[in-house]
């Protein structure tokens, strides 16, 4: 089996900060256009403050895009990487859907090509394919079931023990997914990872855990450290409450947990909206160089110009979209 090369970096134009009073105007004009022209802002919680707070929705891609299905408005401004407005433009084909950067890419969707994905296929005939949304239009039109972080247990769990499945692009997530659901027949696991999530080590779980003893523990399932969590509370070398969780299970348990405090192993943009969400708790960064600067790509100033000329719009072949449209189906259809 064989990888795509995987995307290490995003280089970002050095461009000058904007003051507060440029942020307030650009915001200003940005909503007035958002009124005048009926759209919809979608933020993923990995985006920076500033878009999120001007968000008529922030969360995870699946609720993005299913929230992207649901509104009345025709225009969908979608902040976040591109595998997430294709995904929108899958669900909401009647709606157009725009990226403020459309060279926003995710080192783990770039992991895995549709011809890739149609070798590894060929390699094992009759595999059932569960594919994490975090993939192209064109993976997912190869694809049986998607799953998101959330439902990948459940999805794998609907399928017969016997089959064999090929799981896809994450590693991490496969990993914990096949020891949870310890299956008869084999789940062929590809080999990619998100490079942020990979950096979560369990390295900086102990350091954290060490220095912040009473701290609830989030962890998301594509961090490195995922299976390694799971292992370690099962065997007592890891103490306190860990939770292993997607974004939007994390924002729940914040809100619902008693605790005061919580280590967070995910990108850090979510702190932001933990913070609005759950305030008068403290969050603390599992790595605080988990950034994603693909999702850091988005800036008002994009976002206005996006706005203002109408510009980047994204767009799915039908016959793609079609096909990749019931693996979606396929899967909510499950959960």
């Amino acid at each position: 089996m064989s990888n795509a090369t995987l995307i290490k970096t995003a280089t970002l134009p050095k461009t000058k900060p904007l003051t507060d009073a440029e942020k307030a105007e650009m915001t200003r004009e940005i909503l007035r256009l958002k009124e005048e022209k009926k759209a919809v802002i979608l933020a993923h919680n990995y985006q920076i403050p500033e878009i999120q707070d001007l968000a008529d929705f922030v969360g995870d891609s699946l609720g993005l895009s299913q929230q992207a299905a649901k509104t009345d408005s025709k225009l969908i401004i979608f902040c976040g990487v591109h595998f997430m407005a294709e995904t929108a433009v899958i669900i909401a084909p009647e709606k157009r859907v725009l990226i403020p950067d459309p060279n926003a890419g995710c080192s783990l969707a770039a992991t895995i090509t549709g011809d890739q994905l149609r070798q590894w296929k060929s390699e094992h005939p009759g595999a059932v394919v569960v594919s994490y949304v975090n993939t192209t239009a064109e993976v997912k039109a190869e694809t049986d079931y998607c799953c998101t972080s959330t439902n990948a247990v459940q999805i794998v769990n609907a399928i017969p023990e016997d089959q064999e499945i090929l799981f896809l692009p994450d590693m991490f997530l496969g990993a914990y997914v096949q020891r949870v659901t310890s299956r008869k027949a084999p789940i062929h696991i590809w080999s990619g990872e998100c490079h942020v999530h990979a950096g979560i080590g369990i390295a900086n779980i102990n350091k954290m855990r060490d220095e912040h003893p009473e701290a609830e523990l989030l962890v998301h399932p594509e961090c490195g450290c995922s299976t390694a969590c799971m292992y370690h509370k099962a065997t007592g070398k890891l103490k306190g409450e860990v939770h292993i969780l997607s974004t939007e299970g994390m924002i729940r348990r914040a809100r619902t947990s008693p605790a005061r405090e919580f280590i967070v192993a995910t990108e850090t943009g979510i702190l932001h909206r933990l913070k609005k969400e759950a305030p008068g708790k403290t969050f603390i960064p599992a790595n605080a160089n988990a950034v994603c600067q693909y999702m850091k790509m988005i800036t008002l100033e994009k976002l206005l110009r996006t706005m203002r000329e109408d510009v980047f719009e994204v767009r799915v072949p039908d016959e793609i979209a079609r096909k990749a449209r019931l693996s979606i189906e396929r899967m909510l259809a499950i959960v």
